[in-house]
């Protein structure tokens, strides 16, 4: 099984990203959060930095565009393979009602002739892989049918579907009858994303579908960043290592980053997922969410990792 890191906006850069190579190492392919070009130009300053090669040393990186208009998705994949990435990945999958009102991400599914015209010049103009991130409709399931005929129609490097309607955003549960027939219907390779937090959800989809090779952590790995650990070779929480990745990515972002504040953003950004490694730290998540410098946040997280013993979502103690 090939095992990637979802792409989400504002946390999974390339600080985060690094610091998840350096410490776990056990991801396969990184998804950039996703680039918007215009038409006056392909990259603000924090999507370049975040594409950079320098940023990306040792990691499969594979870049993310969100667009409705083939000559900015185009003119933006040619300047990433002048970096030297050989392939990207159209995002048609965002539910954020910001984007999906200007039709793009799932927004761009209800307009399925524009799409295949936009398709069609994309795949005819460019000679780098592309890969999808889908999901299955708008608001009807029954959608789902008509995009597979269209996207069987490409040469995909890989279909990657989430299998929600852009209405559901993160709620309700995987349409997994959907995903079951795309497995029948796509000619194009698949892979799943939706909803594997731990290493029962894994096991119980990979029970129910052994033929995929491939499976996107978002939430899962932001939640316990060793997952496929737990997953692959049975590793039990390792509190210093979590220590170690923790303090790594802090330090990180204070170097590029001015000011407690913009650090702080960040670090409580991701413990609204961490915090659940630590049973009964209510107390906890809330000096840490109070903190308003970096001294007082870190005497926070010390405490939480002196007196609360991680255990995986659903798993064993460390």
């Amino acid at each position: 099984m090939k095992f990637y890191l979802a792409p989400m906006e504002g946390i999974t850069g390339y600080i985060y990203r690094n610091a998840l190579y350096a410490c776990y190492d056990n991801i396969d392919r990184y998804f950039t959060p996703f680039i918007m070009p215009n038409q006056n130009r392909c990259f603000n300053s924090r999507e370049l930095n975040d594409v950079l090669p320098a940023h990306n040393r040792g990691m499969d990186t594979i870049p993310q565009i969100l667009t409705n208009n083939a000559e900015d998705f185009v003119k933006t994949a040619l300047e990433l393979q002048e970096m030297g990435y050989k392939e990207v990945n159209l995002n048609l999958g965002c539910p954020s009602r910001t984007v999906v009102t200007k039709m793009r991400g799932a927004g761009f599914l209800a307009e399925q002739q524009l799409l295949k015209k936009f398709l069609d010049e994309i795949f005819d103009r460019l000679d780098m892989k592309i890969s999808v991130k889908t999901r299955i409709g708008m608001e009807d399931a029954e959608e789902f049918y008509e995009l597979i005929e269209i996207y069987n129609k490409y040469p995909m490097e890989e279909l990657i579907i989430h299998p929600r309607l852009q209405t559901d955003y993160y709620k309700n549960k995987p349409n997994l009858d959907v995903f079951a027939d795309a497995l029948s219907l796509s000619r194009n390779k698949i892979c799943y994303n939706g909803d594997l937090f731990t290493r029962k959800d894994y096991e119980a989809f990979t029970a129910g579908f052994p033929q995929v090779e491939a499976v996107m952590l978002g939430r899962g790995v932001l939640t316990d960043p060793d997952l496929v650990g737990h997953i692959t070779g049975g590793t039990l929480p390792d509190q210093e290592r979590f220590k170690g990745f923790h303090d790594l990515l802090c330090s990180e972002y204070e170097k590029v980053m001015s000011g407690d504040r913009n650090v702080l953003f960040k670090m409580k950004e991701l413990w609204f997922y961490m915090i659940h490694l630590f049973p009964d730290s209510e107390k906890y998540a809330k000096k840490i969410k109070k903190a308003q410098h970096l001294r007082d946040y870190r005497a926070a997280v010390d405490a939480l990792l002196r007196d609360r013993t991680m255990q995986m979502p659903g798993g064993s103690e460390g």
